[in-house]
């Protein structure tokens, strides 16, 4: 399992997954290198030492790159972060594969009233900058999420979300040309 998802996430950001790739993209890309540790962390999860070591590397690379991504979150295949900085994630979110998060977003937890949980997020979906995702909601496939926007509510397939409070538009394909090298 970790080497088929780190070899999608490796494609999503070269388009390749040999080894001369994997060494270009780990060396030049801190965002790739976390996302490694964190698939790293999952695979070793209850073994002592290896799983010791990658929770190490991976919280390193929380504090030095500023993202915050929990072993036990559940990431799927093809994960893509466009810049690194400021990116919380929190443990109990539900993120598909070919998704997409750029610099300050935010997907959180509520802890109280009716949208108490954390969101569950589709497949191929691209997060803009400072977006903040809340709640127990879901957001559906091919969804683009505008820089700045603030969601709290479900939203459905093949939408464009804008601002704050959201405003939901039905678009289709919503997310080509920002989700490439889908795998």
């Amino acid at each position: 399992m970790f080497r088929k998802y780190s070899k999608s996430d490796l494609y999503r950001y070269a388009g390749k997954t040999d080894y001369r790739t994997f060494l270009k993209v780990w060396y030049s890309t801190p965002e790739y290198r976390t996302i490694y540790w964190f698939r790293l962390a999952q695979a070793y999860n209850g073994k002592p030492l290896l799983g010791f070591m990658a929770r190490y590397f991976l919280k390193k690379c929380r504090y030095k790159f500023h993202i915050n991504i929990d072993p036990t979150t559940r990431i799927g295949e093809g994960f893509f972060i466009g810049h690194y900085s400021n990116i919380n994630i929190n443990d109990r979110a539900v993120i598909g594969k070919n998704c997409n998060i750029a610099q300050g977003v935010t997907i959180g937890q509520t802890n109280r009233g009716k949208m108490k949980g954390a969101p569950v997020i589709g497949n191929n979906v691209w997060i803009g900058p400072n977006a903040v995702i809340v709640g127990a909601i879901t957001i559906g496939d091919d969804v683009m999420i505008a820089p700045n926007a603030l969601v709290n509510m479900d939203v459905p397939d093949h939408s464009l979300v804008i601002g704050n409070p959201a405003v939901i538009k039905y678009k289709d394909n919503a997310t080509e040309g920002y989700v490439n090298k889908t795998v």
